[in-house]
């Protein structure tokens, strides 16, 4: 048996619904499955043994992902090819390793802008130190020249601490912005590591399937 399913509603792309519905494919021992997303939509193929087909399509038109949105899940007879299991396998694995490196990209690029400005931002106040420093010598002389500007000066002093403040202001938010880009690093590393582990495990599961088959088949 061969079907067509066509998944809509407000979020059913980019929520893990093909890996949801690979799973359960996978759990029933279909022959073959294919999914991809069309327009809002995601589009299914399978085929299998009646009873096996039967029971995936119950599943599925009653179970959803945790944040998917399903307006409608609409079944209609194929007779196309259908990917293999392990082939779609594959194929969602390569997807979903360059989505992975894409985020990295990403991140490497956000962190090189965030430097840059920090940089610029250094750059800036290390003028202004200048200019302070200016403003001080011309202080110094002024000292010597009128005691009369010494209420001026410390009016200039008040200005300066105000412009620490706000420089101590600019560094906690910077150590802010770090605080979480170490974060998301920390997050992305971990959605690396979840991946690889549940890669691995699948690569296993089929690899002792296949040997199960060659067993029995007598290649092995």
């Amino acid at each position: 048996m061969k079907k067509k399913l066509i998944i809509e509603g407000d979020r059913v792309q980019d929520v893990g619904y093909r890996l949801f519905l690979f799973d359960i494919a996978e759990s029933y021992g279909l022959k073959g499955f294919y999914a991809k997303n069309v327009d809002k939509n995601v589009e299914v193929l399978v085929e299998g043994d009646d009873i096996l087909v039967e029971d995936f399509l119950k599943e599925v038109t009653k179970s959803y992902p945790p944040y998917a949105l399903v307006k409608n899940i609409s079944v209609k007879d194929y007779d196309g090819p259908v990917t293999s299991v392990e082939s779609f396998y594959r194929s969602l694995s390569l997807q979903q390793l360059t989505k992975i490196v894409n985020v990295g990209l990403d991140l490497l690029d956000g962190q090189n802008k965030l430097l840059e400005k920090q940089d610029l931002m250094l750059g800036k106040q290390d003028l202004m130190l200048e200019k302070q420093d200016k403003m001080l010598e011309k202080q110094d002389k002024m000292l010597e020249k009128q005691d009369k500007m010494l209420e001026k000066q410390d009016l200039m002093l008040k200005r300066q601490d105000q412009m620490l403040e706000k420089q101590d202001l600019m560094l906690k938010k910077q150590d802010l912005m770090l605080g979480k880009q170490d974060t998301l690093i920390n997050e992305v590393r971990m959605l690396r590591y979840d991946f690889r582990s549940f890669m691995e495990e699948r690569f296993a599961k089929i690899e002792h399937e296949i040997s199960l088959i060659k067993e029995k088949i007598g290649l092995k």
